[in-house]
């Protein structure tokens, strides 16, 4: 084992919680079952705080996932033999005996109780936001502080959504691996997974850049869904594949050595993933052959214009913009519209899309919303209308509610501000 200081555990406790705490969950909610998921939750929360202590007094065991799932295990049969739910086990068949003492962790079986954690938290009787809540916190692990920042409501309103979703699932009895079920209720699937992404992507909580294991997370659930047979229609599937692994293939280039974000006009583009594009382009030509258009396909192969230019100045602005077009007619909502705007500006210049925010603004909300008036504010720059741009950044830096983005756009108001 090594050994490590109180930082370095927690760290490395944290990765694990993310990557493990899903996993743990599922399996250990199979065999006490699903209407006992909040006792397989307090499990695994005794089990990631025995491993802060134990790694920190003796060191990081070789194998750190087994050591969580044998502990987790331990835990289980304890309390199968102590708690209400031994009752149970007791009017067990000898078969269901054998399996509950033989609690296993294989990828298979982590593979199929995820799955079904996954559609569990989907049926019909509780509503869309509760199901999204009730799966990030299971099984991603998601704290309420982050769920409530992803859905930019209160931690008292998410805790409420929690309470009713999880009485709901002790009060279930529904088959998990109806076919119907199941692909009725994908596309909720589809949106937790996204907003798990996006979560990676541009962290609402921490100040970090990215959080790559997030990222990853949503990968691997998506790949889960990819290789389940019981769902039948997978183009949208493998078109949000596509938009992953494209958005992720440009980490590396998104920070500078202070860890600072860096547009994607003065990315070093040799520092992209080529593997994860080349993923990302062959994941999209299956999904472009099953799929007629749809959100994430559109978003994918935008993001693939991107990935497959020489460089910023040729990027393919006019398909670009028809794609925004066509995503406009699908989900129009004001942050699509805004973006739009910024491709709009490389085709048919700044002044038009300034009118075309300025009249987003009147007609929507978008104005409570710092991008809004960051992106509006290099507009005015471009167009060489400082003191325009200046206001908006400052405006844009007070409704901005992490430090990396206010870090961000003090920078770009520095560079804007006249030194006297």
């Amino acid at each position: 084992m090594n050994k490590l200081n109180n930082k370095n555990s927690r760290e490395l406790t944290e990765h694990f919680f993310r990557n493990e705490y899903g996993k743990i969950v599922a399996v250990i909610s199979k065999y006490i079952g699903s209407q006992n998921i909040n006792t397989a939750e307090d499990i695994v929360q005794e089990t990631l705080l025995k491993a802060v202590e134990h790694w920190q007094h003796n060191g990081i065991p070789k194998n750190p996932s087994a050591w969580l799932y044998t502990t987790a295990k331990n835990k289980t049969l304890n309390h199968l033999k102590k708690n209400k739910t031994h009752l149970d086990y007791l009017q067990s068949t000898d078969k269901r005996k054998a399996e509950i003492l033989e609690i296993e962790f294989s990828e298979e079986i982590i593979n199929d109780e995820q799955l079904r954690i996954m559609f569990c938290c989907c049926q019909p009787n509780i509503s869309e936001n509760t199901q999204i809540s009730l799966i990030l916190k299971i099984l991603c692990g998601f704290s309420i502080t982050e769920i409530s920042n992803a859905f930019l409501t209160s931690t008292e309103t998410i805790n409420k959504r929690l309470v009713r979703g999880r009485k709901e699932l002790r009060d279930s009895n529904l088959n998990i691996k109806s076919v119907e079920f199941v692909n009725k209720n994908l596309d909720t699937l589809l949106k937790t997974i996204f907003l798990l992404f996006n979560e990676g992507y541009s962290p609402t909580q921490k100040e970090q850049i990215t959080n790559n294991d997030l990222c990853l997370e949503a990968i691997r659930l998506t790949t889960i869904l990819i290789n389940s047979s019981i769902i039948e229609n997978k183009s949208n599937t493998y078109s949000l594949l596509a938009l992953m692994y494209l958005n992720i293939a440009r980490f590396d280039a998104r920070i500078d050595s202070i860890n600072s974000v860096i547009e994607l006009e003065k990315q070093d583009r040799k520092l992209w993933n080529q593997t994860y594009i080349n993923q990302g382009i062959h994941f999209l030509n299956i999904a472009v052959e099953k799929s007629k258009p749809s959100k994430y396909l559109i978003l994918a192969t935008i993001s693939a214009n991107y990935c497959i230019a020489k460089n910023y100045a040729e990027t393919n602005w006019n398909e670009i913009l028809e794609l925004y077009n066509k995503l406009i007619q699908i989900e129009n909502s004001p942050l699509i519209q805004l973006n739009k705007t910024i491709v709009l500006s490389k085709v048919s210049g700044y002044t038009k899309a300034i009118e075309e925010l300025l009249y987003l603004e009147k007609k929507s909300e978008i104005g409570k919303n710092h991008l809004f008036h960051s992106t509006i504010s290099e507009f005015y720059k471009n167009e060489k209308l400082t003191t325009k741009a200046i206001d908006s950044l400052k405006t844009a830096i007070k409704l901005s509610k992490n430090n990396r983005d206010i870090q961000f756009l003090e920078k770009k108001l520095n560079l804007l501000v006249p030194i006297s």
